[in-house]
């Protein structure tokens, strides 16, 4: 029930709905003061949703500094969290969106010596199924790839970041070999993702955060202050949900 709530929630925090629902108030009322504000309403969250530089200064605030390949030292593993791809069912391939720089680093941090071994963790976040399972799917491509079967280690099970911490603890207690791991995922991902390892009592393990939209350092462009970009609200949505999923967590007993 949590699981599908969660879906039911991400559609709600999507600012696309919002301003949906003021318009629908704005164009559906007959109180003139209602109809005013709310297409006002929905108006301003157009121009705040879609502006570039707004969005990233909020993210900013949430996003962990990363941390440079170069001052990355040992590990054991790389545990990179799902949540990087759909699967094609009529190419029968995976399909990698803004996520799959999660998998990109860790096969990066593999091949320059800096982790052991990659645990891909997760099957797919769907309600209903859709073909994917990224675990055994994109272990599939790496033994293709010619990484060795004895260095790739998968977690099948989890749907959610709580079940990703949960399982992992289970798959790790047969693998005694990886003492201390790199936790891998977006940037966005990884405040909420820290937190339900710690609650699961891992202590051995520093993180790598990927895929990012901020950095220390400002750099915009003046179509950045003024242009919208209707992209914006998609990830806007992802940094609400992050933000939501975080106290939904801290809540339920999960961080």
């Amino acid at each position: 029930m949590f699981f599908i709530l969660s879906k039911i929630l991400s559609f709600l925090v999507h600012p696309f709905s919002w301003i949906l629902i003021a318009v629908a108030i704005g164009l559906l009322t007959k109180r003139p003061k209602l109809k005013k504000w709310s297409l006002r309403g929905a108006g301003i969250a157009v121009l705040f949703f879609t502006n570039t530089v707004i969005f990233c200064e909020f993210t900013r605030l949430w996003e962990p500094e990363g941390t440079k390949i170069s001052d990355v030292g040992h590990y054991d593993a790389a545990v990179v969290l799902g949540g990087m791809a759909e699967y094609d069912n009529n190419l029968e391939r995976l399909s990698l969106r803004r996520g799959g720089d999660r998998i990109w680093q860790a096969i990066n941090l593999y091949h320059l010596g800096k982790v052991d071994k990659i645990m891909i963790v997760g099957a797919n976040g769907d309600i209903f199924e859709k073909g994917l399972n990224e675990a055994v799917q994109f272990k599939t491509v790496l033994l293709e790839w010619g990484i060795p079967e004895e260095d790739l280690i998968i977690e099948e099970n989890s749907k959610n970041t709580h079940e990703n911490a949960v399982e992992t603890k289970k798959v790790l207690a047969s693998h005694p070999e990886v003492q201390n791991f790199l936790l891998v995922t977006s940037a966005l991902h990884m405040p909420r993702s820290k937190a339900c390892f710690e609650k699961e009592g891992f202590t051995n393990f520093d993180v790598f955060t990927t895929d990012h939209f901020t950095g220390p350092k400002r750099g915009y462009t003046f179509e950045q202050f003024i242009v919208p970009n209707i992209s914006n609200m998609t990830d806007w949505s992802k940094l609400i949900h992050e933000w939501i999923g975080y106290v939904t967590y801290l809540i339920a007993g999960y961080i």
